[in-house]
């Protein structure tokens, strides 16, 4: 459980760091860099410690990767509706459904 909320926390971060200069059209693209490159290191001060716990504690590095682009696509979705203002369609339901199943490849048989 701890892997899991630290990657949330992680994308949390990661999504501020990759998209949220989109709500500021106006700042110079020099600064949205370096301001995204300061988030990004907060996320990667997450992302690290959430990867090595799950991995000690039987994570292999497919499943720790197929369980962050799960929390990266809810994370996202959750922004893209509240800060962004999109919607949430039907293809962020597919893209859902095409995770379950690769989460179900990853995990199945383990």
């Amino acid at each position: 459980m701890l892997t899991i909320g630290l990657l949330v926390i992680s994308n949390i971060f990661m999504t501020l760091a990759w998209y949220g200069h989109l709500k500021f059209p106006h700042l110079p693209m020099v600064a949205a860099i370096l301001i995204g490159w300061s988030i990004a290191l907060i996320e990667y001060s997450f992302a690290v410690p959430a990867n090595r716990i799950g991995y000690t504690h039987g994570f292999t590095g497919s499943q720790l990767k197929i369980i962050q682009e799960v929390i990266t696509l809810g994370v996202f979705a959750v922004f893209a509706a509240v800060v962004l203002k999109e919607p949430i369609g039907w293809r962020y339901i597919g893209a859902f459904c095409c995770l379950g199943g690769a989460v179900g490849f990853m995990f199945v048989g383990k």
